[in-house]
């Protein structure tokens, strides 16, 4: 790169070397164009009229390359499936949701990426829903000219970690709710469970097609969770019953119908009886009370997971601790 003092009739094509101010009496100061900018034949006049004849240029060589399509060629590289970018703005290019979904992101290949001299991206918290159109990252170089080798190096990276950034769609599923509690299911007190149940799954799109209730029986709860799978349900959902108390026989009984448990209890607060596992392929969620009073819960942090078809792993759960003190909590208020 060489920064060299050109006239300005001569400038077209050539990329400015710094911001060019323009001051309007008693209206407004701020840059004409900015730094990197690439002049065109209608910016002669404009610049001349702030009173540059001559002014610095930038002119590449050999293995340079311009921070605009530095910035293209990063979000190229580091955006995935169900993500697009725009045009760099300030040679910062940012990466948007194309439809919506879970955001996934490759949070060992941006560490990679940021501790590259020249390179930068920040993104939105992984495992975000978000919405289509959605802003998910920023990318861009530092410099105004980076060398070839150094966007290369964030291709590489990307390529060999896989998608950096992308978007799960929500796939609909057949939900069964399995409510346990004698105090239900002997109608000593009204089921709040299910509305709350049926409208968390109605923002993904999915069917509560079956509400089984059930006594503090081990033996009934496990046959009210083996009907549901015989039935068809793509995700069983069992409320109540998670605590340590005596009656409370809910886990047991999930387990009993030989589940495999992925884990008991988890770093989420609201939500740490909450239980992750699995029958066959179906995901079974043993959902504590906490589930039925408020807005937010490890309930609603699992199951935007289960609808993107993602297999819910220990480690997913463990790593929520980060994060997982949820705080001004809205209480649930549903019309039953």
């Amino acid at each position: 790169m060489k920064k060299e003092t050109i006239k300005t009739e001569d400038s077209v094509g050539q990329l400015l070397a710094h911001d060019i101010t323009r001051i309007v009496q008693g209206d407004s100061k701020g840059p004409l164009f900015r730094k990197g900018h690439r002049i065109e034949p209608e910016d002669v006049d404009k610049l001349l009229d702030v009173g540059k004849n001559n002014i610095y240029i930038l002119t590449l060589e050999d293995g340079d390359v311009h921070e605009d399509d530095a910035g293209r060629r990063l979000g190229a590289a580091i955006s995935g499936p169900g993500t697009y970018c725009k045009e760099p703005k300030e040679s910062r290019v940012n990466i948007f949701a194309e439809y919506d979904g879970l955001l996934r992101i490759n949070t060992e290949a941006v560490y990679k990426i940021n501790n590259l001299e020249n390179s930068l991206c920040a993104t939105i918290p992984v495992n975000t829903v978000v919405k289509k159109d959605q802003m998910l990252a920023g990318t861009k170089v530092v410099p105004l000219v980076v060398a070839e080798s150094d966007v290369a190096d964030v291709e590489e990276i990307c390529m060999k970690e896989g998608p950096v950034i992308s978007v799960l769609p929500f796939v609909p599923k057949k939900v069964a709710c399995v409510i346990t509690g004698s105090e239900v299911y002997n109608h000593r007190v009204n089921d709040a469970f299910a509305p709350v149940i049926r409208s968390k799954i109605d923002a993904y799109g999915s069917e509560l097609f079956d509400i089984a209730y059930a006594p503090d029986d081990s033996e009934m709860i496990t046959s009210a969770i083996l009907k549901a799978r015989d039935n068809g349900a793509e995700l069983i959902v069992v409320t109540g019953g998670m605590s340590v108390d005596p009656d409370d026989l809910t886990p047991g009984a999930i387990l009993a119908t030989g589940a495999r448990l992925v884990k008991q209890g988890s770093p989420v607060l609201p939500g740490a009886m909450f239980l992750v596992a699995y029958l066959d392929e179906i995901p079974v969620l043993g959902v504590p009370a906490a589930g039925m009073y408020f807005k937010d819960t490890m309930f609603d942090r699992m199951l935007p997971f289960v609808f993107a078809g993602i297999e819910i792993r220990r480690s997913d759960i463990v790593a929520m601790g980060v994060g997982g003190l949820i705080m001004n909590n809205e209480r649930y208020i549903v019309e039953q």
